[in-house]
């Protein structure tokens, strides 16, 4: 480190106020005793014994002001022993002179001068350093700075401004010293931060003086992939008996090879079994096998020791002459066997040879899965061990399976090909026909894919879904009777047909959907109040009311149609009502929805529609509830001919309700024919296209049966727009 030490600086100066207290980072704190007649005199506070500084600054005296005159400044700078100074001007203007008599700076090494510098860099006269570096042969500098009292520039010449490091010095490149004494290391000499050090070559020893070299026989322990070892002295003979051991021990998983040099000489015997090596010998020792003693004029060349560990022991007796031997090592990696191969999957990389901490990794066939002991695991990569093994057994590849395919509500799957469900195993999906079919009507194939995931045939179809048939029976009535003195309904001929049981009377409805009833609103109101859904109470699948009267099907809510208002009983418009089930329901035979009316469906006079109930009968002119479904075919009467008739009635009657665009008339002229109490809500279906859709519902009449009356049913084509939204929201 430097050391600047100052031994006078002047101290005079002007000044025009006050002097503050100070901090000189070269000299430290410094006390200053101020003059009021514009002196002040400052001496540095002590600084305790530090190491030398590796740099700092030098200026002249008042910097960058102009420099006093009658000036002698001396700067005695010191860096540690293996340091030398370089010491780089940044500003030098000094009053220019022939040889510097006048003013001048003055550089010293010891006493010989290294530069005497004044002037200004573009100056005639004087001597200025320029940019260039002033480099002390040894750890030390001075400078002298001095200035007559006689300056006529003194407003002008500023003095200098240097800046001063430590450079180490390369001592092992010094030329010998002119003493003698010789080199500074006898064999090799390191350079090393402000010092050097001096080594030795193989086969010798530092000696205590630390500089010159003796014949060693200690070799220690060699750690790295390769190097070169010989005997002592060699390819001299040793001047005395030696006993040497040298090590070579690399990291585990590297085998050692050693190779002679063809120049080998061991003294040894000669006998007809080769050379016995009785008292000079190189013994090789590995972990695995027997030592190995080696001697004679013939080099043995290449040595595989299988071994990340080798002995070398060497042995010589003062006796004979044994000249030595000289081996390059080097290590190779452990090789593993060959991995072998994966039924189902791939192993790489592929190598012909695989060495300690290559890597190999398993992936298997699209569709199967990597497993290890009995459990699938996501990746798998082993790597060849110090000890010639794989780290891990190669794992299986097992085909995947895509589990169970989903169930298909009101129908199953059929395995067209494949195994338990494995990849590739295709399946179809079918509904319980003839009550279901499929969504769209397309028959979907599914595959079991490499994602475990059943994928269908028909990219925008999910998952299928089998959707209820409406109004195909299995049965269909040959022959239509009346149900005011008409006959029963044959078993599973209107599956549709619901009995509701609301507040223990009887009323009708028909079903639209595996959880949707359909029925006239006045049938589930009462007193001008919606009916409690625990009231109701709906029977399905049955044609006998006594002997099927089981099983009852339960409402989770009732929807009347918002604009339903018919608290005298005469204004029937609106008159349809929706009931959600508690639990859906599956069609069979017996049970099976009516179809809703497609879009522009019509009503033509004439047509021949049926309607069904469980309501009252005419038996011997008595009319009497029947226990049995009863149904009777009539036909669509004209809107004005059904309008007429009811403007007649009004005439004779009170209390007649109005017909409304919202209703339709069925019947006949002369009666006998139609549906009466305990019908309401029923259905009155049409068949179109082999499939009976809901037309009306059965709402109100005159009578049952009467001559020159009909019965008067809701037109529900006028209500899908609110039947779809009912359903969709609830």
């Amino acid at each position: 480190m430097f050391h600047l030490n100052v031994r006078h600086l002047l101290l005079q100066q002007r000044i025009s106020s006050l002097t503050d207290i100070a901090f000189n980072p070269e000299m430290g704190w410094t006390s200053c005793i101020i003059l009021f007649l514009y002196v002040s005199v400052c001496e540095p506070w002590p600084l305790p014994d530090t190491e030398p500084l590796m740099h700092g600054v030098v200026q002249s005296p008042q910097y960058p002001q102009p420099y006093p005159p009658n000036l002698q400044e001396q700067w005695d700078l010191s860096v540690p022993e293996g340091y030398q100074i370089r010491l780089t001007f940044t500003h030098l203007d000094i009053e220019a002179s022939a040889g510097c008599y006048y003013d001048a700076l003055t550089v010293l090494y010891d006493t010989k001068i290294l530069g005497k510098f004044c002037g200004h860099e573009n100056s005639a006269d004087g001597n200025h350093p320029g940019n260039q570096p002033i480099l002390s042969p040894g750890n030390r500098l001075t400078l002298m700075f001095q200035s007559d009292d006689n300056n006529p520039e003194r407003h002008q010449n500023v003095g200098f401004s240097a800046q001063y490091q430590a450079i180490d010095m390369d001592e092992c490149s010094a030329p010998e010293p002119e003493d003698g004494s010789g080199p500074l290391c006898s064999q090799i000499c390191l350079n090393t931060l402000g010092s050097y050090l001096c080594s030795c070559h193989h086969g010798y020893e530092l000696r205590p003086d630390q500089r010159s070299c003796v014949l060693s026989c200690g070799g220690g322990i060699f750690d790295e992939t390769e190097g070169h070892l010989f005997s002592p002295g060699y390819p001299n003979p040793p001047h005395h008996a030696v006993s040497c051991q040298y090590i070579i021990s690399v990291e585990s998983g590297f085998t050692v090879v050693l190779n002679f040099t063809d120049n080998f000489h061991i003294e040894s015997m000669d006998t007809e079994q080769g050379p016995n090596c009785l008292h000079h010998w190189l013994q090789v020792t590995t972990s695995d096998r027997e030592p190995m003693k080696l001697c004679g004029g013939k080099s043995p060349g290449r040595i595989d020791t299988n071994s990340n560990t080798v002995r070398l022991d060497y042995h010589t007796d003062d006796e004979g002459l044994s000249k030595g031997w000289s081996l390059d090592y080097s290590t190779y990696r452990v090789k593993c066997p060959l991995p072998g191969n994966v039924a189902k999957g791939r192993v790489t990389p592929i190598l012909t040879e695989y060495f300690y901490r290559d890597y190999i990794y398993v992936r298997c066939d699209q569709g199967y899965k990597l497993m290890m002991d009995g459990q699938e695991v996501e990746g798998f990569t082993t790597m060849c061990q110090s000890n010639g093994q794989w780290h891990l057994l190669l794992p299986e590849c097992h085909i995947i399976d895509c589990g169970e395919p989903e169930p298909l509500l009101n129908g199953g799957l059929t395995f067209l090909s494949g195994f338990q469900n494995q990849y590739r195993s295709v399946v179809q999906y079918h509904c319980n026909a003839p009550f279901y079919s499929l969504l769209g009507g397309i028959n979907v194939v599914f595959t079991c894919e490499a994602d475990r995931k059943w994928r269908s045939n028909i990219d925008i179809v999910v998952s299928p879904t089998c959707i209820p048939v409406c109004g195909q029976p299995t049965k269909l009535i040959s022959v239509y009777q009346r149900i005011i003195g008409g006959s029963d309904a044959p078993d599973d001929t209107i599956p549709w047909q619901v009995l509701l049981n609301i507040d223990g009377g009887r009323a009708g409805g028909m079903v639209i959907g595996d959880s949707w009833v359909m029925t006239a609103a006045h049938n589930v109101m009462k007193g001008g109040n919606q009916v409690s859904k625990e009231t109701v109470r709906m029977y399905m699948g049955i044609t006998d009311v006594k002997t099927q009267l089981v099983s009852p099907v339960y409402a989770a809510s009732i929807h009347i149609h918002p604009e339903y208002n018919n608290p005298n009983n005469v204004d029937y418009n609106n008159d349809i009502a929706l009931i959600k089930l508690q639990d859906p329901i599956t069609f069979n035979s017996s049970i099976m929805p009516i179809c809703l009316p497609a879009e522009g469906a019509t009503y033509v006079t004439g047509v021949m529609g049926l309607v069904s109930g469980f309501g009252v009968k005419e038996t011997d002119n008595r009319r009497i509830l029947t226990n049995k479904m009863n149904y009777v075919q009539l036909p669509v009467v004209e809107q004005e001919t059904c309008s007429k008739s009811i403007t007649s009635l009004k005439k004779t009657r009170d209390n007649v309700p109005s017909l409304s665009n919202n209703m339709f008339c069925a019947g006949v002229p002369e009666g006998g024919q139609d549906s009466c109490q305990g019908d309401s809500g029923g259905p009155y279906a049409l068949r179109d296209d082999g499939r009976f859709w809901a037309a009306g519902i059965v709402s109100w009449g005159v009578d049952c049966g009467k001559q020159g009356a009909y019965g008067v049913y809701t037109r529900v084509t006028n209500y899908m727009e609110w039947i779809n939204k009912t359903m969709q929201e609830n």
